[in-house]
């Protein structure tokens, strides 16, 4: 009963604030820094930041904490938000309440990540540009637009260029849509990363090293990533060399990879316009990497691959050995590739995984191997297709109706 009325009266709060909205508007001048952040501790539940057109120097990253505000800019080419002169490491705009949208605006050379948001729900990204304007350097910020933790999570027409990791991640999150977005000249364009019930469609991806990664890695506090749809996209000519930072985990992506599925279950990849990748069109791994973590499963399993558009791929795979499994395979790597684990039991388990797979866009290259990683054990086999009979395909992901009709 407590509980019920403290829920109770929060709502009845949040609605008072909501009916007495107002609009804080931020204008060019004075002390950007100080007005901006002014501005979004002043707001209450229901209210609207607006940064008028211009150009903002900032010398530190932004906060948001209160639930229901809407930060509005003039459109991602008029209304800037510089961190040329960022003092700190952190990220250029941190959100930590529920129901907030960011819109409207572009956000340049961040020391850390671009705009993120921690363990929030209904998060809206939209109209956004985040950009490293000097291009693809290890130095620039690792993300662009940065969801992690939290669920009900829109990204639409985001557009983000030079993130020395990925581009738009959205990381140990619940229901998920990223559509009508770019993802240009970053190590990876678009990565969901343990992650669950993610729909990725209506993108484009090109000039990264990598275009779209569904990875699932250990050691964290959400994982065992699944229910991942990625679809109706274009993933072209993903040719910058790879630029990550040492020992971030998409350095051990090849330039030139078209898609990525890396030990995550039940992903589906089809209607995709796949071309001009130069290493692979298609990649389905296991995570090579040594763990200790007793419950994770490195295994990809599960993954469906059919019906995509697939051109030229695969003519210089830039992985170890690549150009000898290329060679060995008639001189490039088919359109789907997949290591081939299956007989294995990872750690903590007691027995060998499950893998099931569809994969229908042939040719398809069967590495075989024995264990993650084992590239010595490969023995590469080339059939039209490899099929263990349909996967059923995950729901599409319903957003909250205040969220989806943004």
């Amino acid at each position: 009963m407590k509980a019920l009325l403290t829920a109770t009266v929060a709502t009845a709060a949040l609605l008072a604030g909501q009916a007495g909205a107002k609009v804080l508007t931020v204008t060019p001048g004075g002390d950007a820094q100080e007005k901006i952040q002014t501005a979004l501790l002043d707001a209450k539940p229901g209210d609207t930041v607006m940064i008028a057109a211009g150009r903002y120097e900032l010398t530190d990253g932004l906060s948001l904490d209160v639930a229901g505000v809407t930060v509005k800019g003039a459109g991602p080419a008029a209304t800037i938000l510089s961190f040329d002169g960022q003092k700190s490491s952190g990220e250029g705009f941190l959100i930590t309440s529920n129901r907030v949208t960011v819109r409207d605006l572009g956000v340049e050379n961040c020391k850390g990540d671009g705009i993120k948001s921690k363990g929030v729900d209904q998060i809206t990204f939209k109209n956004l540009r985040v950009e490293w304007t000097a291009g693809p350097k290890s130095t620039n910020g690792a993300y662009g637009v940065y969801p992690v933790a939290s669920t009900n999570v829109l990204i639409d027409q985001v557009v983000v260029k030079g993130a020395s990791d990925a581009g738009i991640y959205v990381g140990q999150s619940k229901n998920i849509v990223v559509k009508n977005s770019e993802a240009q000249f970053n190590v990876a364009g678009i990565e969901i990363e343990n992650s669950m019930n993610a729909d990725v469609h209506d993108n484009l991806a090109t000039h990264n090293a990598g275009g779209i990664l569904v990875f699932d890695l250990p050691n964290l506090p959400q994982m065992g990533g699944h229910s991942t749809r990625v679809f109706h996209n274009r993933v072209i000519q993903n040719d910058t060399q790879n630029f990550a930072k040492k020992g971030a985990i998409v350095g051990d992506v090849p330039t030139g990879t078209g898609v990525m599925v890396m030990a995550n279950r039940d992903i589906h990849v089809f209607d995709n316009e796949i071309d001009q990748n130069q290493t692979a069109a298609v990649m389905i791994v296991s995570y090579t990497q040594a763990y200790d973590d007793l419950t994770y499963n490195p295994l990809p399993r599960d993954i469906a691959v059919h019906d995509n558009r697939i051109g030229k791929n695969g003519w210089a795979p830039q992985f170890p050995g690549g150009d000898v499994i290329a060679k060995a395979m008639g001189g490039t790597i088919p359109p789907v590739v997949w290591d081939g684990v299956t007989n294995f039991t990872p750690k903590g388990m007691s027995g060998p995984v499950a893998v099931r797979v569809h994969f229908t866009d042939g040719p398809v290259a069967n590495l075989h191997f024995s264990a993650p990683g084992n590239v010595f054990s490969a023995k590469p086999q080339v059939t039209p297709t490899i099929d263990d009979g349909a996967i059923a395909e995950p729901k599409a992901v319903v957003l909250p109706k205040a969220q989806a009709a943004l």
